[in-house]
């Protein structure tokens, strides 16, 4: 059965983003360059979280902050394949950038109101879970495996969602727990779906 997700735009996503690609590498920018950037952004996009806060404006920065991290994300990839620069320091800045970039992003949605860290923990491991479980793919079957119905993508995607409501000045209070419990039984489903299709590939 296949699964929507926004990992399904990816290639229309790309096309956009190719004249970006293009001005980028003849400013000198490199691969990894784009994953640092999107690592420190990452950063950035969680502190302001913090700050949205107490000042919802901030949300709406959070916001615009994720679609240019899911840019940068496209970029890198883009670039290394297009332009012969892949390399195994590359590919495994890129692994743990991803990780790395979701814990700076989400954690700050453990100071919401009714929000337990526990269960923040518990969605920053399954993500970290998830992306494993992707590289398996391609470490022992044949080739990174990108099923969802909560990769990457779609997580930032419902983060852009939480951040709008926020920044809408929406009460997410009560809708928020049930919200983290679809998402964590998407990431195990997500998780079972890629090691179930690695193993089928051997």
């Amino acid at each position: 059965m296949k699964i929507p997700s926004t990992y399904d735009l990816k290639p229309a996503f790309q096309r956009l983003l190719s004249p970006v690609m293009e001005r980028l590498h003849a400013w000198g920018v490199t691969p990894n360059g784009l994953t640092w950037m999107a690592i420190v952004l990452s950063g950035g996009l969680g502190a302001a979280f913090v700050q949205g806060l107490s000042d919802p404006r901030w949300f709406w920065m959070v916001v615009v902050g994720l679609l240019v991290r899911m840019m940068l994300n496209a970029l890198d990839g883009m670039m290394a394949r297009q332009y012969g620069m892949t390399s195994k320091a590359g590919a495994v800045l890129n692994e743990l950038g991803d990780v790395v970039s979701d814990a700076l992003v989400m954690w700050p949605l453990a100071l919401l109101p009714g929000m337990h860290w526990g269960w923040v923990g518990a969605l920053l491991w399954l993500s970290a879970v998830n992306e494993f479980a992707g590289i398996l793919g391609s470490s022992i079957g044949t080739e990174r495996r990108y099923e969802g119905p909560m990769g990457k993508s779609d997580r930032t995607l419902i983060w852009g969602v939480l951040c709008i409501g926020l920044g809408l000045r929406f009460d997410v209070t009560f809708g928020l727990m049930p919200a983290v419990y679809v998402v964590l039984a998407c990431l195990v489903w997500s998780t079972w779906r890629r090691i179930k299709k690695t193993l089928s590939d051997e």
